[in-house]
C-alpha cells in the first residue's frame, strides 16, 4: 500500500537561501510595517532566543588567497514556532532582538503556501528592490570616480 503524496512540497533550498538573505538584510522598519499590515497574526511561540552573540568574520588575502580572521561581528538570532507547527529561523547583524524575532516569523510564514504570496509581495520584493537600488547607486558613484590609466611605451630610437 503506497503512502499518500504530500499536499505541498517544500520550497527549493536556493529559494529559502534567498529568503533568509533578504530577511537578514531587511530593516527593522520594513519588517515591522509588513507585520502591522498582516491581516491575521499567527500564534507564535519562541523556541530559541532572540539571543545575541559574536561570530568570527573571515577574509581572504586578495579576495581569493589564504583565509584570515578579520574580527568579530555582533549577530542576533531567533527561532520561532507558529501555531501551525512551522519553524522559522533568522539571523541579523547587530543587537536588534525584535528584528531577529520578526525575521524568524516571516521565514516561517514564507514556508507556508497560504502566506508565502503575502511575504513575497509585501516584504521580500520591496527589500530586494531597495537593495538593488542601493547597489546601483553605489556602482554609479564608484563609476563616477573611475580613472582610466594607460601606459605609454617610451621607445628608444
Amino acid at each position: 500500500m503506497s503512502e499518500p503524496l504530500p499536499t505541498s512540497s517544500p520550497p527549493p533550498p536556493e529559494a529559502r537561501r534567498r529568503t533568509l538573505s533578504l530577511l537578514a538584510r531587511a530593516s527593522a522598519d520594513e519588517l515591522r510595517a509588513a507585520w502591522d499590515a498582516l491581516p491575521a497574526k499567527p500564534e507564535v511561540k519562541p523556541v530559541r532566543g532572540p539571543e545575541t552573540g559574536l561570530v568570527m568574520v573571515r577574509g581572504r588575502i586578495g579576495g581569493g588567497g589564504g583565509p584570515f580572521n578579520l574580527g568579530e561581528a555582533t549577530v542576533t538570532r531567533a527561532t520561532v514556532l507558529l501555531g501551525s507547527g512551522t519553524a522559522g529561523h533568522a539571523h541579523a547583524l547587530g543587537t536588534d532582538k525584535a528584528k531577529a524575532r520578526l525575521g524568524a516569523i516571516f521565514d516561517a510564514l514564507w514556508q507556508e503556501e497560504q502566506t508565502r504570496p503575502y511575504v513575497e509581495s509585501r516584504l521580500l520584493a520591496p527589500v530586494a528592490a531597495r537593495i538593488e537600488a542601493e547597489d546601483r547607486k553605489l556602482a554609479e558613484e564608484t563609476a563616477a570616480t573611475r580613472v582610466d590609466f594607460f601606459t605609454m611605451v617610451r621607445g628608444d630610437d
